[in-house]
Parts: structure tokens; sequence; C-alpha cells
């Protein structure tokens, strides 16, 4: 994926003209930034949103099980990742269980 322009300071990013909300790179996250947004004019209804950057820790999961190629995660050449911590990835386990659907937060 060489081809795509990553935007400056941003760990993960998502095509969104070629993601087909598949939920498999949310399922595949350990720390919980990314989750399934409702979106009525996407086909399914639904898109996959880069919801806390900040706590990317660049294992790739994400773009390594991707189907569709929409994702690509920074170089780490290039970007310095998080740490994982225990609160990314305990809300890593509230998306999954919310069915990968993005956290009402209080």
């Amino acid at each position: 994926m060489s081809d795509v322009i990553m935007p400056e300071n941003t760990p993960v990013w998502v095509n969104e003209s070629r993601c087909k909300a598949c939920d498999i790179c949310v399922s595949r996250c350990p720390s919980g930034v990314l989750a399934m947004n409702l979106d009525p004019h996407k086909v399914l209804g639904k898109i996959v949103k880069v919801m806390y950057p900040q706590s990317c820790i660049g294992c790739m999961e994400c773009e390594l099980h991707c189907p569709d190629f929409a994702i690509v995660v920074a170089d780490r050449k290039k970007f310095k990742f998080a740490k994982s911590s225990k609160e990314a990835q305990e809300r890593a386990e509230k998306i999954k269980a919310n069915k990968f659907m993005a956290l009402q937060e209080a």
C-alpha cells in the first residue's frame, strides 16, 4: 500500500471507499482503537472509524487481517506508537462485547 498517503501524525488510517464494514479489524484490535459507527449512507449501515488513535500500539493486526486492504498502519520508523495499557485493553473488550460498535461515552 505504498501508494496510499497517510495523514500526518496518524497511527492508523481507514480508506472508507474500500471498507465493507466486515468488523474483522475491530475484532482484531487489542487496544480498542477501532469501532464501528452507524452510517446510513453505507451499504451495511455502518463503517469502521478510528476512535482512539492515541491508543494505537502499531501491532498491525487490523491491516494484516483486512480482506479489502482498507486499513493502513503507520511505519514504525516514522511514528511513535502508544504502549499497551489496561484501560485500552478493557475498552477493546467492551467494544467487542458491544458487537463491535462504538461505545457511548458518559
